[in-house]
């Protein structure tokens, strides 16, 4: 199955039969980074199978530490290590990796501007049946308030990839959230990943919609169903939430005057409050916000949680059409 939507570089194409892992772009791109910067080393929680740093413990086991369940002691190990002049990038599930280890994070990593990179793997609600204690639906919002803290939220294979150099050539703490759902992918070698500027993948002019994330393929979806109704949405996937590119919000808004932001994660903290904050500060403008309305998740299929939380194309697309009626 194939979708092409129209952009403004041309036709973007989702393969749907050739879906990729966003976790495992970052795994092995670490691998091939290892390769020519020695100063890459990279822990681990316990869980490098689901991370996908086992991908890096292969090629480089002198270079990867298996810390046990101890979030907190690898958190604290990696300043000890970013302090010596190496980049370390320490990764576990994202409900760990910022909740269990927030402490470390703030008075270590950002308040000395430690050169640290955490992965936040299995963020969101599409981490399925595992359920609500693994579902991190908070962890944008705990790292975007840190001072010093850049947030990365990639919503494709490509993107991670080029997300994770950025990370390696970035002195400073940088927060970057992986799912654990393949997804298909949105981007090619042609695209450039850049710190403050988001991408608008379809131009429009009845409302924007702001996404990012591992969910960006269904809004994909959702845009192209508004357009066989008549609807035209102008969609920016934002994979930076900070610093926000404040530019397009800006920008787009004042074009579209009615703002959607679709984001797998809670509707307080994240994508939506960092785009409502601009908006009220810039141009107040109608804002609607897609996500977990301040609860919990719970155990079931990534598809049928997606259902459930009105986050699917379908939802998405019935959500926006009776908000423009």
């Amino acid at each position: 199955m194939f979708m092409l939507i129209s952009i403004r570089r041309g036709n973007m194409q989702l393969d749907y039969q050739n879906k990729k892992s966003i976790r495992a772009a970052i795994g092995e791109e670490l691998a091939e980074l290892g390769k020519v910067n020695g100063d890459i080393v990279v822990l681990d929680a316990d869980l490098s199978g689901s991370t996908k740093t086992s991908i890096f413990a292969k090629a480089f086991p002198e270079r990867f530490f298996n810390t046990g369940i101890a979030e907190q002691n690898m958190i604290t190990t990696a300043v000890g290590l970013s302090l010596t002049g190496k980049i370390p990038f320490a990764a576990t599930f994202a409900v760990f990796g910022t909740g269990r280890t927030y402490d470390q994070i703030r008075n270590s990593v950002c308040y000395q501007n430690a050169n640290v990179k955490i992965i936040g793997a299995h963020g969101g609600i599409t981490v399925g049946e595992d359920g609500a204690s693994h579902q991190a639906l908070e962890d944008v919002a705990l790292m975007r308030q840190l001072p010093n803290m850049t947030v990365i939220v990639p919503s494709d294979y490509e993107q991670a990839k080029q997300a994770v150099r950025f990370a390696v050539e970035h002195k400073g703490p940088v927060y970057i959230r992986s799912s654990r759902i393949d997804v298909p992918c949105v981007y090619d070698s042609n695209y450039e990943f850049k710190l403050n500027k988001s991408v608008t993948l379809k131009e429009g002019k009845d409302l924007t919609i702001f996404a990012a994330g591992d969910i960006l393929s269904e809004v994909i979806r959702a845009v192209t169903m508004l357009e066989e109704n008549g609807i035209q949405a102008e969609l920016i996937n934002v994979p930076v939430i900070k610093p926000l590119d404040k530019e397009s919000v800006i920008n787009s808004a004042n074009k579209t005057k009615l703002v959607v932001t679709i984001e797998d994660h809670s509707v307080i903290g994240g994508l939506g409050s960092a785009v409502a904050e601009c908006l009220s500060e810039n141009i107040p403008t109608k804002l609607y916000r897609f996500g977990i309305n301040d609860e919990f998740g719970q155990s079931g299929t990534p598809d049928d949680l997606l259902s459930y939380y009105r986050l699917d194309a379908n939802s998405i697309s019935e959500r926006i059409t009776e908000i423009l009626k």
